[in-house]
Order: C-alpha cells, then sequence, then structure tokens
C-alpha cells in the first residue's frame, strides 16, 4: 500500500498522467471518497495523458462514459446511483472489464463482483485544508 498527499488539484491531476503512463487493457481502478474528494480530478489527469481532458464529464447520470485512446478504451463509471452489483451486472457492467481500462467512481458499491484484480485508490479530505488531500492506493488481489 502506498500513501500520498496532494495539496492542490493540479497535484491530483499531475498523479493522474502518472498513473495513466502505466494503464494497460484490463486494468481496473476503483475510486473510493467522499462527494468532492478528488475522484473526478484524478480521472481528468489520467484522461488528459491522452490529450482527452477536454472530453472529461461526469458519468452520474449516464452510469458510464467511454473515451478512446490510440491503445484502448478508457471507460468511467461512475456507480453512486445504482442500487448494487445486480444493477451493474443488468446493465451489462461487467463486460467492459477486459475490453479496456475501466476507472469506477464509488467502486466499493459493487466490490463483490469485481475481477481478482484491480487497483483501489481512497480518497480522504483534510477538514482543516480544504485542498489537502490523502490517498491511500492498494493492489488488490481476492485470492
Amino acid at each position: 500500500m502506498e500513501q500520498i498527499t496532494l495539496n492542490s488539484e493540479k497535484e491530483t491531476i499531475e498523479l493522474g498522467k502518472k498513473i495513466a503512463q502505466n494503464l494497460k487493457i484490463g486494468d481496473i481502478l476503483v475510486l473510493t471518497g467522499d462527494l468532492g474528494s478528488g475522484k473526478t480530478k484524478l480521472t481528468e489527469g489520467i484522461l488528459s495523458f491522452f490529450g482527452l481532458q477536454n472530453e472529461i464529464s461526469s458519468p452520474t447520470f449516464t452510469i458510464v462514459n467511454e473515451y478512446q485512446t490510440e491503445k484502448f478504451p478508457i471507460y468511467h463509471f461512475d456507480v453512486y446511483r445504482l442500487e448494487g452489483s445486480d444493477e451493474f451486472l443488468a446493465i451489462g457492467g461487467e463486460e467492459y472489464f477486459e475490453k479496456g481500462v475501466s476507472i469506477i467512481e464509488w467502486g466499493e458499491m459493487i466490490e463483490d463482483i469485481l475481477p481478482e484484480k484491480y487497483t483501489k485508490i481512497s480518497f480522504k479530505r483534510n477538514l482543516e485544508n480544504q485542498n489537502n488531500r490523502t490517498l491511500k492506493i492498494e493492489k488488490i488481489c481476492k485470492k
């Protein structure tokens, strides 16, 4: 597990770019944390690495947004409004996992159906400094 402290939106975007450099088809990033904690900003950084920073929008009402890079598609999920894993399965969500890179905001809501391996990034805001975030990055292997 790695823990990182970020002090601005810019640092969050830069971390996203850094993460993006190593992404490959089948990678799953589960982003957890309170509203406004930086999940979408990290995703913006990942997309900006691929030149797609102007394309980002939160998929809160559409559940998933698809972005095409030169290497692979990126699927940006927001499962906050889902009732749970069954609803994710009903929309065919798991079919995306092998086709590209999946970034899942509020992914803790469907952890029970995620593949064996994924990366979980937990965001925690600092109540004393509103620009400060602590991120905990964990490689999860269920077996």
